[in-house]
């Protein structure tokens, strides 16, 4: 079981930034696949960002390339930068990891609790 804690959320206004870092609870000896989502009130969940185990590769949903960045360090903490943002990034945004294959389309077993993001225009 692997537990993750978001945090970094807050409220900024269009252009502006925020980054989302992503905290597991305790240490395993793989690191897995990693990734965020958010889920815009009232809409469905979708992939935002995902980074490999080892960091090495990472993969966008179209609408953030460019701005968002996502990466890892050595130790427990996955992070999500969020530059120009945008009225429409606004929602609640999950951390979530699974093992084996690392996509975005991917099925993922672990997710925090989420953090809300609102970006006012």
């Amino acid at each position: 079981l692997i537990e993750s804690v978001e945090s970094g959320g807050g409220s900024v206004e269009s252009g502006g930034s925020l980054s989302l870092s992503c905290a597991r609870s305790e240490h395993i000896l793989i690191s897995p696949c990693m990734a965020w989502f958010r889920q815009p009130e009232g809409k469905q969940r979708e992939a935002v960002a995902r980074i490999s185990s080892g960091g090495s590769t990472t993969e966008y949903v179209d609408s953030v390339k460019g701005r968002f960045t996502i990466s890892r360090d050595n130790k427990n903490t996955v992070t999500l930068q969020m530059n120009n943002l945008k009225p429409e990034d606004s929602a609640m945004y999950y951390c979530a990891a699974k093992f084996d294959e690392c996509s975005l389309k991917a099925t993922y077993q672990y997710w925090g609790s989420g953090t809300q993001v609102t970006v006012s225009s």
